[in-house]
């Protein structure tokens, strides 16, 4: 592979760096963009619950920290399609690409009915999360309206990461933004109710508070999955694969998307577990530390996205690149998205300082939770960094299909480093919240140092 790679290096002139910083400036964008609806649908979804009441704030806090889990661990398992499909959309095979989409609609629908089978049995014990007595009513019907949603976001995640490996991201952007306004509508109407004239009476919906905000999540990740398998199903663009979607699934096909699916999600897991841990233990500090690492939990996810967008445009450009034997331009493409987002680190956190106090106060009324959020700043603008790192590194590994070593690094990462920091900072130095969150600089940190390294040398010439 090396004499491959030199032989390639030397046939063709370098691709510069400013040339692949444009390309995933087009291929990222459209995923900034559907993630951006999505944080601002959270955003909506915190806010609006927030104004309902601080004990529903609290209570979706700790769920939605909960599936978090589930829900990195299903788009982990998703990500494998885009560096096979991309592999063989790289190399024009067509058929093959088409093919893996049916294996992996297959394989992520069952994973997904895996998990929730799992999280039955949470639900059943989770008394023993020792969260507080009075928000246990509000949290046990917001978590199976949320579980009942999770087939729906595997399913639709599978043809999201396939639309993203052809190098199609507009489309899943169009998807998402339409079905984060519908959430958002509908969050409206059933967290608060409404009143609707009709024929000289009045239609009343009851305010269903938390539940409604859940239903209203519920029922948009139905829409979305129906509109984007439509499109892929009729669209032209999606024509040449057709006939390979077709074709019978193979068993080598499903278990290739199993095996590069799983400790990709494995390696999402353990990043997600040091948050939900850390959400575990903010409930153990109070209900006002609970809803402040909710409050801060949505802010970070808006610095998040971005990140997360030039690193799935580099898993997709890198993909292409691989495909085709072009391994310098894989390492060079990684570079360029590693310095676009430092860039935006640096800009997204110092804007989220300096409008810190009305950011918080958009969340919620408590002076309380406004003040603990604020304690909390400090150690998200540290974390920025290691963030913008990982996450670049991380994609740009899985888009080269070197994933076991990520579970590993992960583990050390967030499960060696950021618990015990966490607690070593919240409890046994008596930081409190603020404490908690200091374990996700050095978590963080750990992780993108360690996935540099290796990609490092996977890539060295």
């Amino acid at each position: 592979m090396k004499d491959e790679k030199e032989n390639r290096n030397v046939q063709q002139p370098l691709i510069s760096y400013g040339e692949h910083a444009k390309a995933l400036t087009v291929l990222g964008v459209p995923i900034v963009i559907g993630q951006l609806g999505t944080i601002a649908q959270a955003f909506a979804d915190t806010m609006m619950v927030g104004q309902y009441g601080t004990p529903e704030l609290s209570a979706s806090g700790f769920v939605n920290n909960v599936f978090n889990l589930v829900i990195f661990f299903l788009l982990g398992f998703s990500y494998s399609t885009t560096p096979i499909v991309g592999s063989f959309f790289g190399r024009k095979q067509m058929d093959d690409a088409g093919r893996t989409l049916k294996e992996s609609i297959a394989a992520n629908l069952l994973v997904s009915l895996v998990v929730c089978a799992l999280m039955l049995l949470l639900y059943a014990n989770i008394a023993w999360l020792r969260q507080p007595e009075e928000l246990l009513p509000l949290i046990k019907p917001y978590f199976l309206i949320i579980l009942s949603s999770m087939p729906f976001l595997a399913v639709f995640n599978s043809l999201k990461q396939f639309s993203d490996g052809v190098g199609d991201t507009k489309t899943p952007m169009w998807i998402m933004l339409w079905g984060n306004v519908v959430n958002i509508v509908l969050n409206f109407i059933l967290i608060f109710g409404i009143s609707i004239p009709l024929f000289g009476f009045t239609l009343r919906l009851p305010a269903l508070g938390l539940n409604g905000a859940g239903l209203a999540t519920l029922i948009s990740r139905v829409m979305m999955l129906v509109m984007l398998g439509w499109l892929v199903l009729r669209a032209r663009r999606y024509a040449p694969f057709r006939d390979g979607f077709k074709k019978k699934m193979t068993r080598l096909g499903f278990f290739h998307v199993t095996k590069v699916g799983l400790p990709i999600s494995m390696q999402l897991c353990l990043e997600s577990s040091s948050f939900n841990i850390a959400a575990v233990m903010m409930g153990w500090l109070g209900t006002a530390a609970l809803a402040a690492h909710q409050v801060m939990g949505t802010i970070g996810s808006l610095c998040f996205l971005f990140y997360y967008g030039i690193g799935a445009a580099a898993a997709v450009r890198i993909s292409h690149f691989r495909g085709r034997g072009e391994w310098m331009e894989v390492r060079r493409i990684a570079f360029a998205a590693f310095g676009m987002n430092l860039v935006a680190a640096v800009v997204l956190a110092g804007g989220v300082f300096l409008v810190r106090i009305p950011l918080c106060y958009l969340f919620t009324t408590s002076s309380e939770v406004v003040a603990v959020t604020l304690m909390l700043m400090i150690p998200f603008l540290f974390y920025q960094l290691g963030d913008s790192l990982q996450i670049v590194f991380a994609n740009s590994l899985r888009s080269i299909e070197d994933v076991k070593p990520l579970v590993w690094y992960a583990f050390i990462a967030y499960i060696l480093v950021s618990i015990p920091c966490s607690y070593i900072f919240g409890f046994v130095l008596h930081g409190g919240p603020q404490g908690v969150l200091w374990g996700f600089p050095f978590g963080l940190t750990t992780a993108g140092v360690l996935f540099f390294q290796r990609f490092y040398r996977k890539t060295k010439m």
